[in-house]
């Protein structure tokens, strides 16, 4: 079944699980019923389940909007540390990051899922002496998810959203599109969230809704702060969605805090994105 337009939903890992009936009675208290699910790789999110996971996720009754990869060795430490270590910015991690990403590729297939949502890494500028080769990586990850009807979302935040619009007009494949994460964009200082829906909306795939505080000192994290309380004006953000056509669900992330306050600021979320949508 297909989810309607603007649904609310979370991201898994924000609730920090460990099994899907853990996933399904906290969905089931928030109230909710669609979840972006983590792929489960055991540095990132991993599920008691193992490879049993996806016939228990799709036994469990919510509807799943796509799957998220991490990749052994991403450093959040700094935005610096991030820049080093993300997605395939590093080229001598690119073949095994290929690998890991083909072993994601069939479990969204495994849990009957049509999107991969990951971060690409920083992208280079133009005349940059690697962006060619980054290209030339973000290609193949494009033609390994073309070659199982899936569609890979890389989330927004390392780059300005006009490169990273530069970069999807550069590679021309119709399967790479955007997860947007609006809060992503304040804490790596890199612009105007509600300008940078303006300008990736046609390739908006998916949404993590979250909000934050720009940084006050440059190449340190911006604050990541409940919905509402940030910078972002999320009333003005899921407007700016409706207006540029945006179809897909508005997955709740949350990423501070142990798993009580997570909870607590998701179901807060929860209340502040139904009054934006009346």
């Amino acid at each position: 079944m297909a989810i309607p337009a603007l649904t609310i939903g979370v991201c898994s890992w924000s609730l920090q699980v460990k099994n899907v009936p853990e996933l399904k009675r906290l969905m089931d208290g928030l109230g909710l019923d669609v979840v972006q699910i983590a792929c489960g790789d055991p540095h990132h999110a991993s599920w008691d389940e193992g490879d049993n996971m996806p016939a228990a996720a799709k036994a469990a009754g919510f509807h799943m909007t796509g799957t998220m990869l991490g990749f052994p060795g991403e450093d959040y430490t700094t935005p610096k540390h991030i820049e080093r270590t993300g997605g395939f910015g590093n080229p001598a991690t690119r073949p095994e990051r290929l690998e890991r990403f083909k072993w994601a590729l069939d479990r969204t297939v495994a849990l009957g899922l049509s999107d991969i949502m990951l971060h690409a890494g920083f992208l280079p500028e133009p005349n940059h002496p690697d962006r060619k080769p980054f290209l030339d990586t973000l290609g193949k990850v494009s033609q390994l998810a073309k070659e199982k009807n899936i569609t890979v979302a890389f989330e927004t935040g390392q780059e300005t959203a006009d490169l990273l619009r530069r970069t999807l007009d550069d590679l021309k494949c119709p399967n790479l599109k955007i997860n947007f994460d609006p809060a992503n964009v304040l804490l790596y200082d890199m612009g105007d969230p509600l300008r940078a829906v303006e300008i990736l909306g046609p390739d908006i795939r998916s949404v993590h809704v979250k909000d934050a505080n720009r940084t006050k000192v440059p190449g340190a994290w911006g604050e990541e702060v409940p919905l509402g309380q940030g910078q972002i004006n999320i009333k003005k953000f899921v407007d700016t969605l409706k207006k540029v056509g945006y179809q897909g669900p508005l997955c709740i992330e949350r990423e501070v805090g142990d798993q009580q306050q997570r909870i607590a600021d998701i179901a807060h979320g929860v209340r502040v994105l139904k009054e934006c949508l009346q």
